[in-house]
């Protein structure tokens, strides 16, 4: 499917991105993996894996510059662009905050159950308004819906993308290319400066600006997609080459102090190679190929991914709460790990089909006969 875009790059058309809609599935399935240690023990051939799931997020700071960029058209008004982000974010975060207090929050919180914190309304207010990121305190920035910290990122990436937009209009595909790598090299000086330096400004950095190159990365390399450049090699040697990061880092962190660069830049290795699977995947749908990534029911779960996303962490922690941790046998963790992916899916198809969709839906049409009034 293919739809027309008004732009100033020769690329005339954009083309239907089902395989970063199903990446988003395995990146969030990811997050979920690692937020599961904490109720059953994983087999130590898999361990190494889970461990690293949280990076699910690094691949949607990198994809989210990207798509947003990759679709982005000059006709549509900057209140038009913050009022559709707004649309798309804001109702489902609001309806699983509100799902997630009675799971992490009480009035005396059991000493025995670390993550159920005293309630405090001034704090929640800071999740209501989608804040609480700015801070590094874990009870401010965990603070709400924990997973929703990187809701606080995604809006400050929002509220920056029409002007880095605006600043690349100028730029062409080997710029475009120039930009993604200058934001590497941003982020690899940062840490380098962070790691030495440890009293040094850059050493309490808050999370959305720590995670920006990563949003500009996917934004530069989505420009040099509009202006023709496309990355020729197989889906499966990108996510290969990501997973031998991912192990050799595991590796690493167990072995001679002298491999401690290795997981030190993984946050910083695993942004390019995020961005190197966007990259190939794009690149493969955009030239009609099919495969696994554009199999219906996996896109599907793809479209479902946010609310999987905001709604798993609640489900998790609710039945560690009623049933207890279930470390022990292999089997445990196979039941335990398929019941609370069973549940989680279910909750956000619920979600997604009777709230995230008709909602946005909702928004986006009052706003689109607003805009068209004032024509």
């Amino acid at each position: 499917m293919l739809v027309m875009m008004s732009t100033l790059e020769p690329t005339a058309t954009v083309a239907r991105l089902d395989s970063l809609t199903s990446l988003r599935w395995w990146a969030a399935f990811a997050v979920f993996l690692f937020h599961m240690r904490n109720m059953v023990t994983f087999p130590s051939w898999l361990q190494w894996f889970v461990e690293y799931g949280h990076f699910g997020v690094t691949f949607f700071f990198v994809l989210s510059g990207f798509v947003l960029t990759w679709s982005w058209q000059k006709s549509t008004p900057v209140r038009a662009f913050y009022w559709r982000r707004f649309a798309r974010i804001y109702p489902l975060h609001l309806l699983t905050l509100l799902i997630a207090i009675p799971v992490f929050y009480r009035v005396v919180a059991p000493p025995d159950q670390t993550w159920i914190k005293p309630l405090d309304w001034g704090i929640l207010f800071l999740s209501v308004l989608v804040i609480q990121g700015w801070s590094n305190n874990p009870t401010i920035l965990f603070s709400g819906n924990p997973a929703a910290w990187t809701l606080t990122v995604e809006a400050f990436f929002y509220a920056l993308h029409p002007l880095i937009v605006r600043a690349m209009q100028p730029v062409r595909r080997n710029g475009a290319l120039v930009l993604g790598g200058a934001a590497v090299l941003v982020a690899v000086l940062m840490k380098f400066a962070a790691l030495n330096w440890p009293d040094g400004a850059l050493s309490d950095l808050r999370e959305p600006v720590s995670h920006l190159p990563e949003f500009v990365l996917g934004m530069a390399i989505a420009w040099a997609f509009r202006h023709g450049w496309r990355l020729r090699m197989p889906l499966a040697l990108s996510v290969v080459l990501l997973m031998l990061w991912l192990l050799g880092s595991s590796l690493a962190a167990r072995a001679d102090a002298a491999l401690a660069w290795v997981p030190a830049f993984t946050p910083e290795a695993i942004g390019v190679l995020c961005a190197l699977v966007i990259a190939t995947a794009a690149t493969r749908d955009i030239e009609g190929k099919r495969g696994l990534t554009t199999w219906r029911p996996v896109v599907v779960l793809g479209e479902w991914s946010f609310a999987f996303y905001l709604i798993h962490a609640t489900l998790m922690y609710a039945a560690i709460e009623i049933f207890g941790p279930q470390h022990g046998s292999y089997w445990r963790t196979v039941f335990w790990g398929a019941l609370l992916l069973v549940a989680s899916v279910t909750a956000a198809w619920l979600l997604h089909h009777f709230i995230e969709r008709p909602t946005e839906k909702r928004l986006r049409g009052w706003q689109n006969r607003r805009l068209a009034r004032t024509r």
